[in-house]
């Protein structure tokens, strides 16, 4: 019998208390997302609304496309600095396909950082697991400190 690695409290806890910020922002009201966060990957889940998330030519806003590959990377990020918000400093979409039903998911990945910077990708799916969209960008520490009044509780 092999022994199993140590799990850190500390990031399982800081991973829980991001996804409970996340839920929080005022944005996700809208959106509805549903988040789930481990060590420098993050995978955002939205269920299409096809009365709210809509174009003139009845398929998702970029909108919804930039909002969700944004927040994957972005908390892919965050689960590596536990100390101070990250912000994202450019950010760059690709859209191949429309999106006219159904839920779409955003996985964001840490591609490579550490310091006071990080480059990370996220890609999109549909229900039927094919690649609709892709973006990748730049993100850095800020000054704000993670505190349980913006949610990180």
């Amino acid at each position: 019998m092999t022994a199993q690695p140590a799990i850190s409290m500390v990031g399982e806890e800081h991973y829980r208390r991001l996804e409970r910020m996340y839920r929080a922002a005022p944005i996700n009201e809208f959106f509805k997302p549903e988040i789930r966060i481990s060590k420098g990957i993050a995978e955002i889940t939205v269920h299409v609304d096809d009365r709210r998330f809509f174009h003139a030519a009845n398929a998702i806003h970029g909108a919804v496309y930039f909002k969700s590959l944004d927040d994957a990377a972005f908390f892919a990020v965050s689960s590596l600095v536990e100390d101070c918000f990250v912000l994202t400093s450019n950010f760059n979409l690709y859209m191949h396909a429309p999106v006219a039903s159904g839920v779409v998911r955003s996985v964001g990945q840490v591609v490579r950082g550490g310091g006071s910077s990080f480059l990370a990708e996220a890609v999109m799916f549909n229900e039927q697991n094919d690649e609709i969209a892709r973006g990748s960008g730049m993100f850095v520490k800020s000054k704000i400190r993670l505190v349980p009044e913006m949610g990180y509780r």
